[in-house]
């Protein structure tokens, strides 16, 4: 159900929800294949009003389609899954009431383990560079990178952090072979084009 290429929606100041949902389709329209909507400091009803415009895209595109820290709204929503941060409820805690995908942001091996432990579903791993999605994370580099292709066996786990196409390559060579990218494609001039560069790289690596 999770493939390579994941776009993380992050809203910018001043974009309407058309230009949001806009950038969005292109994006699917290039190849994206795992989708969320991450809306922080944003009140509950119009994270549901743009997450049901956003779940109706996914459906189209046949992808799943992820909300970014809370289980309640996704719940509500039908969404396929919901992504936590280290701040966050556990993947225990959230299944009390959401019986969807979870997955679990990790900044370093103990954070990996105890997710995996805990019953996520999949984790993110970074990030990799520190980025301004993450004002303040200190980036935890390749070798976290290195540390998951080496010990996270089986488990579904994606690269996150200041990925582009310009250090895509040495993220699959420290061993990932799954990203998550917001600004290289949502930002991007054509985020069509951006999502199938990044997916013909993705998929040119066994």
């Amino acid at each position: 159900m999770l493939g390579r290429l994941y776009l993380v929606v992050t809203p910018r100041p001043g974009w309407s929800r058309e230009k949001i949902l806009d950038r969005t389709e292109r994006a699917l329209g290039g190849g994206v294949e795992v989708l969320q909507l991450r809306a922080k400091d944003w009140e509950a009803r119009p994270i549901l009003e743009l997450g049901e415009r956003m779940l109706a895209l996914a459906k189209g595109y046949g992808v799943p389609f992820f909300l970014n820290d809370r289980p309640d709204l996704a719940a509500l929503l039908g969404a396929d899954g919901v992504h936590l941060g280290q701040g966050d409820l556990t993947p225990a805690e959230a299944r009390r009431f959401f019986q969807g995908l979870i997955g679990r942001s990790t900044h370093a091996p103990e954070q990996a383990l105890k997710a995996l432990d805990e019953g996520a579903d999949y984790l993110s791993v970074g990030p990799v560079w520190e980025t301004p999605t993450k004002p303040g994370r200190k980036a935890a580099g390749l070798g976290y990178v290195r540390f998951a292709a080496e010990h996270l066996g089986e488990k579904p786990w994606f690269a996150i952090g200041g990925i582009d196409l310009t250090n895509l390559d040495r993220v699959l060579e420290a061993g990932a072979r799954r990203v998550v990218v917001v600004r290289a494609i949502l930002d991007a001039e054509d985020p069509e084009g951006a999502a199938k560069a990044f997916r013909e790289r993705l998929y040119g690596v066994a």
